[in-house]
């Protein structure tokens, strides 16, 4: 069994087919997903597919490179987070590689998802993107370790992830682990500890070999287990047993 730890099937790329993709979920191992928050706009939609499946979670929270729509404050984070759907606050972060400029509101608008994660006791979905040192500093400042979460789509360096293994985050990996060219990736997905480890797809984005460069969907993140199995030395059910293990651990809220 495995889960796909980060998703967003209310994407407009998703129009109508959130039956077909539960489906091919199900043929494909694939028994649970979550599916995270971008926008307070597009939240209504996000929870009414995970009200709508029971194999599917929600997060809620205001991606980091959302210029425009309602900027979130701590209370109205808590109250969305108090469904029992909602099992974490994010995606959340900082993202210095779309946006430049005076960033400062995007470091408060991350600060606020940590004090809604840690008064609700969820874990936070972190983004970060060429803003790997902000994004631990701020974790730190804020005490996010409290509540920890999880590293989503990884790309930063074995230095970044051991910093954040060391604060009690867990690391997912999505199908760039298994891009030919992604090798000091691949050697992050060798060296973390499997027990702090999850999958994700990131769909509609970032579908894993061999669906490169197509719209990606929940179902297909066994290949990123596949290419873990592979690159560790290990059998593809130990992998997907160890990050469905994992994900509930973190994800205590979302039950079986």
């Amino acid at each position: 069994m495995l889960v796909d730890s980060h998703c967003h099937l209310d994407f407009p790329d998703f129009s109508e087919q959130v039956p077909d993709l539960v489906k091919a979920m199900t043929e494909n191992g694939v028994a649970f997903a979550l599916c995270a928050g971008v926008t307070l706009e597009r939240f209504p939609s996000v929870l009414k597919i995970a009200e709508s499946y029971p194999q599917i979670f929600a997060a809620v929270g205001v991606h980091p490179d959302t210029t425009d729509g309602a900027e979130p404050d701590v209370d109205q984070l808590i109250a969305l987070a108090a469904h029992k759907k909602v099992v974490a606050i994010g995606e959340t972060g900082l993202d210095y590689f779309r946006l430049t400029g005076d960033l400062d509101w995007q470091r408060r608008r991350f600060r606020t998802h940590i004090r809604a994660a840690r008064a609700t006791g969820k874990p936070l979905i972190i983004h970060t993107r060429a803003a790997a040192d902000d994004t631990l500093a701020i974790l730190e400042e804020e005490k996010a370790g409290e509540v920890g979460g999880v590293f989503h789509c990884f790309t930063e360096s074995m230095e970044v992830a051991q910093a954040a293994l060391d604060m009690g985050f867990y690391i997912s990996f999505s199908g760039i682990v298994t891009f030919k060219n992604a090798k000091s990736l691949k050697e992050v997905a060798m060296a973390i500890p499997l027990e702090r480890m999850l999958v994700e797809t990131d769909a509609p984005y970032l579908a894993p070999m061999p669906h490169r460069g197509k719209v990606n969907q929940p179902a297909y993140v066994r290949h990123v287990a596949e290419e873990i199995a592979q690159l560790r030395g290990l059998t593809t059910a130990a992998v997907a047993a160890a990050t469905t293990r994992n994900f509930f651990a973190l994800f205590s809220g979302a039950t079986r």
